[in-house]
């Protein structure tokens, strides 16, 4: 199993880094590390332009600083990559590599200093066929992931995350909660029955799992005040969740819901695409 790391010589690449080995060492999973500089072109060039060699031998230096941060213990490569957009050449090493995961860092600002999502990251999530994995800024952790999160909701495409979520628990040897978020006005007790039924149904037709799911129940007056409210198991925790119905099949669509979650997470988030198959969940 491999993952592509979106690396850049700054603490957006690091901490994409960060999250890549965490994932890593609970999957025995290999990092290509990608750094992508933009195709020279006449229309786009800084005057005076710098060589193409020292631009070259740079961002080689960077690569080689990325690999020396790597712990023993995960194997990685690093290569550089040219085009005229990162997302592009992102998707193609992803494709390449048959990658079960995409990592990039967060914007540098944002509400909370948690999570802005960038233009590639935005291009990603809007055209990538593989899981992609969100950063929050500042993300220091190296060591394997603890708790898996899914956010599972009542539209269509919830017992999907479900399935994907309980094969990625098992497969990892995690705990895995389950989240969904209310309003205040909403009924709980009928929103948590709703998901406990869901998870008795996957678990009874899943006696091969050997998993205790905890099922959560969070309101708030809005969606960030939910996701406020409830106990994050730092650093070592990450969210899954799906992407909108509006997606295409085997696409990512960061919906509105989603899109408010990431504003106040305090954890990495990994977004599902629609009908991806459990076979290759991160």
């Amino acid at each position: 199993m491999r993952y592509v790391v979106c690396y850049q010589a700054n603490a957006r690449g690091q901490e994409a880094l960060n999250l890549s080995i965490a994932l890593a060492r609970r999957q025995e999973a290999e990092l290509e590390i990608v750094l992508v500089l933009p195709e020279e072109s006449p229309f786009g060039a800084v005057y005076p332009p710098a060589p193409a060699s020292l631009v070259q031998q740079q961002a080689e230096r960077w690569l080689a600083e990325a690999l020396a941060m790597v712990p023993s213990d995960v194997p990685a490569r690093a290569q550089l990559r040219h085009g005229e957009s990162e997302a592009e050449a992102l998707i193609a090493a992803a494709e390449e590599f048959d990658a079960a995961l995409l990592v990039i860092g967060a914007a540098s600002h944002g509400l909370f200093k948690r999570f802005t999502v960038g233009s590639t990251a935005s291009s990603l999530l809007h055209a990538a066929k593989v899981p992609v994995a969100l950063v929050p800024q500042g993300y220091q952790n190296q060591e394997a992931i603890t708790r898996m999160s899914a956010g599972i909701g009542s539209r269509a495409g919830a017992d999907e995350v479900l399935e994907l979520a309980l094969d990625s628990a098992q497969r990892r040897g995690l705990p895995l909660r389950l989240i969904s978020l209310l309003p205040l006005d909403g009924v709980q007790t009928a929103a948590r029955e709703n998901l406990q039924s869901k998870l008795n149904a996957a678990l009874d037709s899943r006696p091969e799992l050997n998993l205790e799911p905890e099922v959560v129940v969070a309101q708030g007056d809005s969606i960030e005040q939910a996701i406020d409210a409830l106990s994050w198991e730092q650093p070592g925790e990450i969210l899954l969740i799906g992407s909108s119905r509006l997606a295409p099949a085997r696409s990512l669509f960061l919906g509105s819901t989603a899109q408010r979650i990431l504003r106040a997470l305090p954890v990495p988030m990994i977004v599902l695409p629609r009908g991806h198959q459990s076979r290759i969940t991160p």
